[in-house]
């Protein structure tokens, strides 16, 4: 058995999770923030057979797209705000960061 622990953007994340409940995987779903935009994300976790893995990574490949997004950067702290412009920066958003585990022992209590 694998475990795969999926972060996804919110708006990803109900897509994702009723197309794995389509195909008979359950999962996890457990609210995060994202550190580089400090954005909400979504932390799926995932208990599926060895053999369902490529399977479930299809899934995400297909429901969380990576896209772009305009943002303003906040103003550095110690900086004159006179002399601070804020451009909006574009930036690559979306996707799914995803690590696979290896799961010795299942009990479902």
């Amino acid at each position: 058995m694998k475990l795969i622990i999926a972060i996804v953007q919110d708006q990803d994340a109900n897509r994702l999770l009723e197309r794995l409940l389509d195909n008979g995987i359950s999962a996890t779903k457990l609210a995060s923030t994202g550190g580089f935009l400090k954005v909400g994300s979504t932390t799926l976790l995932i208990g599926v057979e060895k053999n369902r893995v490529e399977e479930v990574l299809g899934h995400l490949r297909e429901t969380c797209k990576a896209r772009k997004q305009l943002v303003t950067p906040l103003a550095a702290v110690g900086r004159s705000i006179s002399a601070f412009m804020p451009q909006p920066v574009e930036v690559k958003v979306g996707g799914a960061t995803v690590f696979i585990l290896d799961v010795e022992r299942f009990e479902k209590i």
